[in-house]
């Protein structure tokens, strides 16, 4: 894959300096346009061969561009702050907004790279990694981002006249890092699996770009051209709208459904419930405060009905805590700022250090429950949802987060009930809106996206706990057992 570029591609000076003006001025139009339009974000991957030319190159584009609407990422080892969560949290929080271009250095080509070419794991990890990279690379764009990545390319005999003449020269020797001697010697290793990475993650949505780095006018040249090119023919298609070759999920012909099958008329009574709660809460405080525990954190989804009583479940679970070891997260409507990126980056960003607790009241099952059932996303989103969600999922477990997902479920008769007693009760009158009213025409729409949600998202290591809420007492400890239950079996496991 790296022929085309150990052939001494070069560009001469004259012709350089002829085309530079042109190339600058179109790539800052582009680049006002990708801000004034804010429809989708740029992400640069630079990677490649130490010495190739990729920070000269990136400091000529912030000087070519707009340096203000570029943010420049480098990922270095790992700090206290990220070794404390799962590896993507590190990209997620990075990621630029609809309208900028973030270029990042050290990025997840180069930390599964590395990894391998020192031995720290074998081919099966690799593999792994760059089925991971393959899939965040296609929710990204997806959700409409330009994804482009380069690969800066010397051939070894390039690399090593490189090292030669600048260990000879006096003014220049200090421009030659440990990597580069590091990588010296093991160039036939990091190309070979450099290919195997470029082969199996080079895609129509997220293609490489190979560039011959021992030239700097061909090599800024290049850059710069794919670079407008792709802003180009981003900027050019309209926004995309995802509708047919959708299969549909299908529908219960016997009209029975996991909601219906729930038993509504479980309830404790008020002396059972009060020793229950007791008993698990303090079951609860002990478990986040044993040692063990700073081998993992926990999350809790908390979705239901309107009027299940989420909130009362939750603050069972609060009371039995320190404030400093939980938090809680509760999702509305997405502001200016989460709307100007992909729907997952705002559930990332509070992701949990080791130790700790986060809550959230609603949660990323958003998309495949309200934005499903309004219409505010295609039916292509909402079903390309399911498997983005375990794979979050599944990242979060492998990095030793338990994740906790209730649905608070009540039936009709009960949720009228409750409406109308908040209605009449001033200090409640805030829980009501004409908003819950108009959900309760949809229970039926509702209902069926949460049988789908359950059937596709229920997984051995997220599972969905139905919590039959028409008895608040019952709820609120079944709520709790579930989760000392989850802590309890996560200790177990790492102890084995």
């Amino acid at each position: 894959m790296f022929e085309s570029a150990e052939i001494g591609h070069s560009i001469d000076k004259d012709t350089y300096e002829a085309e530079v003006p042109a190339l600058r001025e179109a790539l800052l139009e582009a680049q006002y346009e990708l801000k004034q339009q804010a429809r989708f974000p740029v992400i640069v991957l630079i990677n490649g061969i130490e010495g190739a030319g990729k920070g000269e190159t990136v400091k000529l584009l912030s000087e070519w561009m707009d340096p203000r609407l570029i943010e420049v990422r480098t990922f270095d080892q790992q700090t206290d702050e990220e070794l404390a969560r799962p590896p993507a949290w590190r990209y997620w929080r990075a990621l630029p907004p609809k309208g900028r271009m973030g270029v990042f250095f050290g990025n997840w080509y180069s930390q599964m790279l590395q990894g391998r070419v020192h031995g720290e794991f074998k081919d099966a990890v690799l593999d792994q990694a760059i089925a991971g990279a393959e899939r965040l690379e296609q929710m990204l764009c997806d959700e409409g981002a330009l994804i482009i990545k380069f690969w800066f390319h010397l051939s070894k005999k390039q690399m090593k006249a490189r090292l030669k003449a600048l260990k000879e020269d006096p003014l220049h020797s200090w421009r030659i890092s440990p990597l580069d001697w590091q990588q010296s010697q093991t160039y036939d290793r990091f190309v070979r699996f450099g290919e195997r990475v470029l082969r199996r993650t080079s895609r129509d949505y997220a293609p490489w770009h190979v560039v011959e780095g021992i030239d700097p006018h061909y090599r800024s040249l290049a850059v710069g051209r794919i670079l407008l090119e792709s802003l180009q023919a981003a900027l050019a298609n309209s926004p995309r709208k995802r509708q047919g070759n959708v299969a549909p999920l299908g529908h219960s012909i016997d009209q029975k459904s996991l909601l219906g099958a729930l038993d509504m008329t479980l309830r404790l009574d008020k002396r059972d419930y009060e020793e229950q709660l007791v008993t698990e809460q303090a079951r609860l405080a002990g478990l986040l405060r044993d040692k063990r525990m700073r081998r993992h954190a926990l999350v809790a989804v908390f979705e239901g009905n309107d009027a299940a009583g989420k909130g009362g479940a939750i603050r069972r679970v609060a009371a039995a805590l320190d404030p400093r070891q939980y938090r809680i997260v509760p999702i509305a409507a997405p502001t200016e700022e989460e709307r100007a990126q992909p729907y997952l980056w705002r559930f990332w960003r509070h992701i949990p250090a080791r130790g700790k607790f986060t809550i959230f009241d609603r949660s990323w099952y958003g998309r495949v429950l309200v934005e499903r059932v309004e219409g505010f996303c295609s039916p292509a989103d909402w079903m390309r949802a399911y498997g983005e969600i375990n794979d979050f999922e599944e990242q979060l477990s492998n990095a030793g987060v338990v994740v906790v997902k209730f649905w608070l479920a009540i039936d009709q008769q009960t949720q009228l009930e409750r409406f109308e007693e908040r209605e009449q009760i001033p200090f409640k009158r805030y829980k009501i809106t004409e908003e819950d009213w108009r959900n309760r025409e949809k229970w039926d729409v509702y209902s069926e996206a949460v049988g789908d949600m359950v059937d596709r998202t229920s997984t051995e290591i997220a599972p969905w706990t139905l919590v039959e809420a028409n008895d608040k007492r019952w709820a609120r400890v079944k709520v709790l057992r579930t989760i000392n239950q989850a802590l309890e079996a996560a200790f177990a496991r790492h102890k084995k």
